[in-house]
């Protein structure tokens, strides 16, 4: 086989320089300096390719995937000293320092509580740049501005999904847990840099994002309410483009808590902020619900009478009809107001049973994918029952609390993650590309999750993730002509050390993977039945289910 150039130095390591018998004996591994590499987030990638990125609008935070020739095919090191992460509950107060060796935040933060240096570990007392007393007291105090019952902030049921834009170290989720909300905190690789990284090592539900020049890559109405405490995000520029994103992924009366010195400072420069701010929001129909130092909340109409009464050269305008507002992979952003349309005219804005009705009550969007609720109600009970036969085939490996960060690579209705509602887990649900519309149907039930292609890396730091679910996702990306070895490089990239993998698929295609197992270093555990035929099943399939060793420099130490 032809040796791929090398675009960086001489560490590079390509799978195009290895006959297929080296590849299967066994993978290179990267140097240790790439050990946090995220593919599609790596800047270096941008000034060797020489891309010219808006950085007024932090294009440069967004993603740049390399092309296959530039990839970084070997598996990713562990950082020395790397040890199993501390286990959920735990770990929401505290992570190995040497898991991840930066302390940066500790000290910049220092007088806000963001983070504490103990010895080997790093703790976090829960404060946060608005909330130095904890996120806690923070949520309670937000929760009696709006009057929700008994001080809790789902409101009775009705609030489950949040957004925490700009999230530090995610403290604010990590406390919404016990409200029944879960949040996805979101934070670009930036200057704050591996706030992400803390958080998911804590097992908090989290995700790299920025509003910059793309969409987020969440449908139309996905969140009951979006958060800001000082996110550091200019609101005002081009025409509140970034504040009619966030309008676009609330649903009919959502919610958006703004803490920030715009909302209570009396200097001329707040003032004038505040005052611009107003202005745009009452334009797009927003209206304040609560204020009150250091926070201001404001919540979108229920309807869309209010658009429709505006004179028609008020600014900005209603986006075009033909505008798919649930569309988010790779489309730019609108300067444009999202009007409802569809389901979205229900009681409480969106017809949604409260929480946790809704895990399992058939949403009213499924009619905009072609699913009909028997259908539905026939997912969520297979699932049920797959993820019984998956624990049962793993019961010799889990241990308590083992497994805290889960995907689901290809989660279809979200039926694997509405079984797992019951273990202690959070998971991060993939539509693929192709099958994005079906996202709507994650967030109708209460769930978390993101648009994706497999044929590219995932926006995340390495060692992410517990537990990975890839339902028919090899044959998928078969069928568009991605190698399945980048594929399994990436998963290896984003799991932990004595994580699983749990791979659903044609026995042609477990057959293939199986013989890269060993060069992965899987093979610390493995399991392969033949399982029940069910509605769902497309064709013959076999569950292989393997466990990655932790290895050091290459050595398995397991």
């Amino acid at each position: 086989m032809k040796k791929l150039p090398a675009p960086m130095d001489s560490t590079r390591f390509s799978v195009g320089s290895f006959s297929i018998a080296e590849i299967l004996k066994s993978l290179p591994i990267c140097d240790l300096r790439f050990s946090e590499l995220i593919p599609c987030l790596d800047r270096n990638l941008i000034y060797q390719l020489r891309l010219k990125p808006n950085l007024t609008f932090r294009e440069h935070y967004e993603r740049h995937c390399p092309a296959p020739e530039r990839r970084y095919n070997c598996l990713i090191p562990p950082p020395l000293g790397y040890k199993i992460p501390i286990r959920w509950p735990e770990s929401r107060d505290e992570v190995w320092k040497a898991n991840i060796p930066h302390t940066h935040l500790a000290q910049v933060k220092s007088d806000q509580n963001w983070m504490v240096v103990n010895g080997d570990k790093i703790s976090f007392p829960g404060g946060g740049t608005h909330f130095h007393d904890g996120a806690d007291k923070y949520i309670v105090a937000l929760s009696r501005m709006l009057k929700f019952p008994g001080d809790k902030f789902n409101n009775g049921g009705n609030i489950r999904n949040v957004l925490d834009v700009g999230c530090g170290v995610a403290s604010f989720g990590a406390y919404l847990l016990s409200h029944d909300v879960i949040a996805l905190s979101l934070a670009p690789n930036d200057a704050h840099e591996n706030q992400i990284q803390f958080a998911l090592e804590r097992g908090i539900p989290s995700t790299l994002g920025i509003l910059g020049i793309k969409r987020l890559t969440y449908p139309s109405g996905s969140f009951e309410l979006a958060h800001c405490s000082r996110c550091r995000i200019d609101w005002l520029q081009r025409d509140g483009i970034l504040l009619l994103e966030l309008d676009r992924l609330l649903r009919p009366g959502g919610y958006f808590v703004y803490t920030s010195p715009e909302a209570y400072a009396l200097d001329p420069e707040n003032r004038r902020i505040w005052s611009a701010m107003s202005d745009l929001l009452k334009r797009m129909c927003w209206r304040v619900v609560a204020k009150k130092e250091p926070s201001v909340v404001w919540a979108k109409p229920l309807t869309n009478s209010c658009y429709l009464k505006r004179d028609s050269r008020t600014q900005p305008p209603l986006c075009d009809s033909k505008d798919d507002p649930d569309a988010s992979w790779n489309v730019s952003m609108k300067a444009c107001i999202t009007r409802y349309s569809g389901k979205m005219h229900k009681e409480r804005g969106s017809g949604l049973a409260p929480w946790p009705q809704r895990l399992t009550a058939a949403p009213p969007r499924l009619e905009e994918i072609g699913v009909s609720p028997e259908e539905f109600h026939e997912d969520t009970n297979i699932w049920r029952f797959r993820v019984i036969e998956y624990w049962k085939q793993m019961k010799s490996v889990i241990q308590e609390n083992s497994i805290r960060n889960v995907m689901d690579m290809n989660s279809y209705l979200g039926g694997f993650a509405a079984a797992l509602n019951e273990k202690d887990v959070w998971v991060m649900n993939v539509a693929p590309v192709n099958v994005s519309a079906r996202l709507k149907i994650i967030y109708d039930r209460g769930l978390v999750g993101t648009v994706h292609d497999w044929c590219e890396a995932f926006s995340t730091y390495p060692r992410t993730y517990d537990l990975l679910h890839a339902w028919e996702v090899f044959s998928e990306i078969a069928e568009r002509g991605c190698n399945a070895e980048d594929l399994l490089i990436e998963m290896d990239r984003i799991l932990r050390p004595d994580g699983l993998v749990i791979i659903r698929d044609k026995p042609a295609v477990i057959n293939y993977i199986r013989k890269f197992l060993t060069a992965l270093k899987w093979d610390g555990w493995l399991s392969e039945v033949e399982p029940m035929v069910d509605a769902l099943s497309s064709s013959d399939e076999r569950v292989l289910i393997a466990r990655k060793k932790l290895w050091d420099e290459g050595i398995s130490v397991m």
